[in-house]
């Protein structure tokens, strides 16, 4: 979160950003390279040795076999993201520093935006990391690094690129309101990216919560609050508004559960809103989502 809101404040400083893209990060970082970023913060002998094993543990594939692994960390590790920051600051954010020392940038991993303050400024420094980055044995992905005008109601002209998404939220020109004056203005502002809600409503759907009648509601809350908790903590920090069709969902699950576990629901929808929206005014903090938005269908 506070990379985002770093981001978002440098975003109204400056017209441009690059949105960079590694190509496969996890799959072609030098393993060469990366331990001996580990063994320069580290002189234990036992922590370079987990970690080359870490890096150089085979990949099981679904037939059993395996299959040896010269570069690149295992995704899903929780050690890779931490392997990850220990490279790029040195193959990228310690350059940057010395190379443009006036161009702010943001990086959580691999995912990073450098912000400058004119289209020509952004493709020089843009072709200028994609030169790093061969040296150290990674790739720019061609389509995916993009250059981004941050368009907002005080900027003129139009440029096809106008967002782009950084640690799970999308920046892009929104409608704003001025709490002092009360007017509409258009700002670039950062809001749950589509792709992530998407992806959050798929798990809430495998969760499959309509056939758990043999809990009660106790027992769906206890089983799903911490998921929630973690989602609406870090997706309402910013334009919350955006996480709103999640809560919905998730209420018209518990609205379902309800119809197949109790037969006074289960031929009418609209009594199951009404129930579920008693259980929430008797309950406001049984579910960790509903301190976010009042359950609706």
């Amino acid at each position: 979160m506070d990379a985002v809101a770093v981001c978002r404040e440098r975003c109204w400083k400056n017209d441009w950003v690059v949105d960079l893209d590694i190509r496969a990060f996890f799959d072609s970082v030098p393993q060469d390279l990366m331990l001996k970023a580990v063994r320069h913060h580290s002189d234990q002998h036992w922590v370079v040795l987990y970690v080359e094993r870490w890096l150089k543990a085979p990949t099981r594939r679904p037939d059993g076999t395996l299959v040896p692994r010269v570069k690149g960390t295992p995704q899903g590790s929780p050690i890779s993201p931490c392997l990850a920051n220990l490279f790029l600051h040195y193959g990228l954010d310690a350059w940057m520093e010395r190379t443009f020392p006036t161009v702010p940038f943001e990086r959580y991993a691999d995912d990073e935006v450098i912000h400058c303050v004119s289209e020509r400024q952004a493709r020089f420094v843009r072709d200028a990391v994609a030169r790093r980055l061969v040296e150290v044995g990674l790739e720019l992905h061609p389509d995916k690094t993009r250059i981004v005008y941050c368009k907002d109601s005080n900027r003129r002209g139009n440029y096809e690129e106008i967002s782009f998404t950084f640690c799970g939220y999308t920046f892009r020109p929104r409608q704003a309101r001025n709490k002092r004056t009360g007017e509409v203005f258009t700002a670039f502002l950062p809001a749950l990216a589509p792709e992530k809600l998407t992806a959050m409503s798929r798990r809430v759907t495998s969760w499959r919560l309509h056939r758990r009648t043999t809990h009660d509601l106790g027992d769906l809350a206890a089983a799903i609050n911490p998921v929630l908790r973690g989602w609406f903590a870090y997706f309402t920090a910013f334009y919350p508004s955006a996480v709103i069709p999640l809560g919905k969902r998730i209420d018209r699950h518990l609205m379902r559960w309800a119809r197949w576990k109790y037969k006074r629901l289960a031929r009418s929808a609209k009594r199951a809103r009404v129930w579920l929206r008693g259980v929430q005014t008797r309950n406001p903090e049984l579910f960790a989502h509903w301190r976010y938005r009042t359950a609706e269908s």
